[in-house]
C-alpha cells in the first residue's frame, strides 16, 4: 500500500532533508542486517488485489471515494485512477492450507467490495485492463485527488510538455495521445509477496526474476487497450511507456527506467537494489516528520525506514524488494508485481501456487542462476511472455531454447508441485490450483487468449459488444469455481445490448480511418476514396488536428462547376468542408440521429480532446436503428 501522507518536491529544504533521511535509512538497513535483527524464523506470504469499479453497463465508474465510504474498511485504499481500488490482505505463514486460506480471504474481499459498489449502483471487476475502457475515461478528471497521485502525474508530464504519445506495436497498432498519466490507471494487478531472509534475499530475488516470464505467460489477462488488441499482457508495455520520462541525455546514456525489469542480476546483497534506486532515480515525493533511524536503534526500537520505503514505492520494478515491520519485527520481502488481476479468484490463486511452488523448489539452486543464464536473456524472456503469452519462446537455464508451454508442462509445473509438497500443502490443494495451470497450458487458453479468440474475425465495430459481454461474463464468474480455461467464448450480439440499452456514438463509430492533409493533391484523395470505397475522408494537419472533411458532395460540386482539368493540380484544402459536424464519443445515439438529420454532410466525425477518434456514417446509424428495432421486437 503506497504512502499517502506526502508532499511534492517544491520545497527544496524539505526535499534535501528527505534525501538525507533516505540515505540514513539505507545505512540503517545495513546495520539491521549486520546485527541479525531482520526476522528469519518465519516466512510469510501476502497479496495485494487491485480491481475495477464499473457501472451497470460494464464501463469504468469513477466513484472510488463513494465505494470507500461505503466500505469503511482499512484493507482498502485508492489507486491512481478514480475507477480503481486496491485491497491488502493480512500476511500468512507459507505452507499447509495457505493457498486455500488465500482463496477464502480474496473471496471475502471481493464480496465486501462488490457489496459496497452495489450500494452506489456499481460493480467490481477483476481484470488486467478493462476491455470497455475508452479514451474519455483516462482524463485528468479521473485522477484520484490526492497529493501522491498528483506528484506522480506531474513527474510524468514534466519532461513531456502538454501531451505525450503512446505507441505499442501489437496485434493491432496502438497509438494515442494523452495530457495526463491517468492512462496508467488502466492497469490492475494481483501482487504477490514473499518474506525472505537477508542471506537468501539476493538469490531469491534473482529466482523471482527468472520465473516471472513463464509465470506471466500462463497468467496473461490484458490483451485489449482502448479497443485495440495489443500484447497478451499489455500492462507491461503500457506501464513502462507511461512512466518513460527520461531526458534525451539520460536516454543516450542508457539510464535505467523507473519502471522496468532491471539491468543485472543481484551479485552480493539485496542492498544493491535499494542503493541503485537511490542513485539512479530522483525523489518525486517526500514526507515528514521523519524519524532518525539510528536514534531509534540506540533506544532499542525498530526504525520504520519511512523515507527509504516511500522512495522504494516510486521505483516500479516488476519484482521489487521491500522492507517492513510485522508484529514489531523487521523483515525483507520480494514483491512480484507482474501478474494481472483476474479473471477469477481461483485463477489468481493458481498463479500464486505456481509462483510460490517454484520459489520453494528452486531456492537451493538460486545462487547459481547468474552463471547459468545471461541477464539479458531473462529480460528478453519477460517481454516475450508479455507480448505472446503461452506462444512465447524462451532461452532457459544453460542456454536451452524452448516454448513456454513445453517449459511449463515438462519442467516448471512438476517442480512447483514438488515445492508445494515440501511446504506441506495437501495433494488436494495442489491438484486444485496447479491443475488449473496444467489445463491452461494444455488447451492454451489464458484470460488473454479467451478474449482474443472471441475477438478473432470480428469486425471492428462489433468489438464493443464482445468486450461488454466479456466484462459481464467476468463479473458473473470471477468469484466462482469455474476458471477461465473452461469458459465458453463470447459470441457477438448475444446479450451485449441488454447490458447497454443506451448506446453511444463511440459504440458504432469506425476508427480505422484513411485521412489526408490539406496540402495533399486532390487526385490522391479521390483515388483513396475509389480504392477503399468510401465517401468521406477526414482532413488532418501535420499536428493531427482535424481541419476539414472531403466528401463526394464536394467532388460533385467541383465537377459541376467545371473547375477541374487534368492539367490543374488542386490541393484538398481548396474544396474541403472546413467546419464538418462533430460529435463526442460519449454522446447518445439519439443525438447522433438528430445531428445527422440537421447536417447534409452524410457523416459525423467523432472527436475527443481535439483529436479525431472515428467516423459515423448514415449507414452506421441505419444499421444501429435496425438493431434497436430488432431488440425492441424481441423484448415485446
Amino acid at each position: 500500500m503506497g504512502e499517502h501522507r506526502v508532499h511534492d518536491t517544491s520545497d527544496e529544504q524539505r526535499t534535501r532533508a528527505f534525501v538525507r533521511a533516505m540515505l540514513d535509512d539505507i545505512r540503517a538497513l545495513e546495520v539491521l542486517i549486520e546485527r541479525d535483527l531482520i526476522e528469519c524464523d518465519v516466512c510469510r506470504v501476502g497479496v495485494e488485489q487491485e480491481m475495477y469499479i464499473v457501472d451497470a453497463q460494464g464501463y469504468p465508474a469513477a466513484i472510488s471515494d463513494r465505494v470507500l465510504n461505503e466500505l469503511n474498511d482499512d484493507r482498502f485504499t485508492t489507486e491512481l485512477a478514480r475507477f480503481n481500488l486496491e485491497a491488502n490482505l493480512a500476511p500468512r505463514p507459507i505452507g499447509g492450507d495457505f493457498l486455500l486460506a488465500m482463496e477464502h480471504d480474496l473471496g471475502e474481499v471481493l464480496k465486501c467490495a462488490d457489496r459496497a459498489a452495489r450500494a452506489v449502483d456499481a460493480h467490481i471487476v477483476l481484470t488486467g485492463i478493462l476491455p470497455t475502457l475508452h479514451s474519455e475515461h483516462v482524463t485528468l478528471a479521473n485522477l484520484t485527488p490526492e497529493v501522491r497521485y498528483k506528484c506522480l502525474n506531474d513527474t510524468c508530464m514534466a519532461t513531456r510538455g502538454e501531451t505525450f504519445t503512446l505507441v505499442i506495436d501489437g496485434i493491432d497498432r496502438f497509438e494515442s495521445s494523452h495530457d495526463c498519466a491517468v492512462i496508467e490507471g488502466a492497469n490492475t494487478s494481483f501482487q504477490l509477496h514473499l518474506q525472505v531472509t537477508p542471506e537468501d534475499a539476493g538469490p531469491l530475488y534473482n529466482l523471482a526474476q527468472l520465473v516471472t516470464a513463464p509465470l506471466l505467460a500462463v497468467a496473461a489477462n490484458s490483451p485489449v487497450l482502448l479497443n485495440r488488441r495489443v500484447w497478451h499482457e499489455t500492462r507491461v508495455a503500457l506501464f513502462e511507456r507511461v512512466f518513460e520520462y527520461r531526458s534525451m541525455p539520460q536516454l543516450a546514456r542508457s539510464v535505467p527506467t523507473r519502471v522496468g525489469f532491471g539491468e543485472t542480476w543481484v551479485r552480493q546483497s539485496i542492498l544493491e537494489i535499494f542503493r541503485e534506486n537511490a542513485m539512479r532515480h530522483h525523489v518525486i515525493m517526500v514526507r515528514d516528520p521523519i524519524d532518525d533511524p539510528f536514534r531509534e536503534l540506540s533506544d532499542g526500537h525498530i526504525p520504520e525506514l519511512s523515507a527509504l520505503s516511500l522512495h522504494n514505492t516510486t521505483v516500479w520494478r516488476w519484482n521489487r524488494p521491500c522492507y517492513g515491520i510485522t508484529n514489531g519485527k523487521p523483515h525483507l520481502r520480494i514483491e512480484n508485481r507482474a501478474l494481472p488481476a483476474g479473471p477469477t479468484i481461483i485463477d489468481q490463486v493458481g498463479n500464486a501456487a505456481l509462483f510460490y511452488g517454484l520459489m520453494q523448489y528452486f531456492r537451493a539452486d538460486a545462487k547459481g542462476i547468474p552463471q547459468r543464464l545471461a541477464f539479458e536473456d531473462a529480460k528478453v524472456n519477460f517481454f516475450a511472455a508479455a507480448q505472446h503469452g503461452l506462444d512465447a519462446r524462451f532461452t532457459w537455464l544453460d542456454g536451452y531454447r524452448l516454448g513456454a508451454r513445453q517449459l511449463l508442462r515438462e519442467e516448471l509445473i512438476p517442480a512447483a508441485r514438488n515445492g508445494l509438497e515440501s511446504l506441506q500443502v495437501s495433494n488436494e490443494d495442489i491438484d486444485r490450483y496447479l491443475g488449473i495451470i496444467e489445463a491452461r497450458v494444455d488447451n492454451g487458453r489464458t484470460g488473454a487468449r479467451w478474449l482474443l479468440d472471441a475477438l478473432a474475425n470480428v469486425h471492428e465495430r462489433a468489438r464493443e459488444a464482445v468486450c461488454r459481454d466479456a466484462v459481464k461474463m467476468t463479473r458473473e464468474r470471477q468469484g466462482g469455481d469455474l476458471p477461465v480455461h473452461q469458459w465458453d467464448l463470447v459470441v457477438p450480439n448475444t446479450g451485449a445490448d441488454d447490458m447497454k440499452p443506451t448506446q453511444k456514438v463511440g459504440d458504432i463509430m469506425t476508427t480505422n480511418l484513411f485521412t489526408v492533409r490539406p496540402e495533399d493533391l486532390l487526385d490522391l484523395a479521390t483515388s483513396m476514396m475509389e480504392w477503399k470505397h468510401v465517401r468521406h475522408v477526414p482532413v488532418e494537419n501535420v499536428k493531427g488536428d482535424l481541419v476539414g472533411l472531403l466528401s463526394t458532395r464536394e467532388l460533385l460540386r467541383l465537377r459541376s462547376d467545371n473547375a477541374i482539368t487534368q492539367n490543374q493540380p488542386i490541393p484538398v484544402s481548396a474544396i474541403m468542408q472546413r467546419n464538418p459536424p462533430t460529435m463526442s464519443p460519449d454522446a447518445p445515439l439519439s443525438e447522433a440521429f438528430q445531428r445527422m438529420l440537421e447536417s447534409d454532410s452524410g457523416c459525423l466525425l467523432v472527436v475527443a480532446h481535439g483529436r479525431l477518434l472515428g467516423i459515423v456514417t448514415e449507414r452506421d446509424l441505419l444499421e444501429a436503428a435496425v438493431g434497436l428495432i430488432s431488440n425492441g421486437t424481441r423484448q415485446n
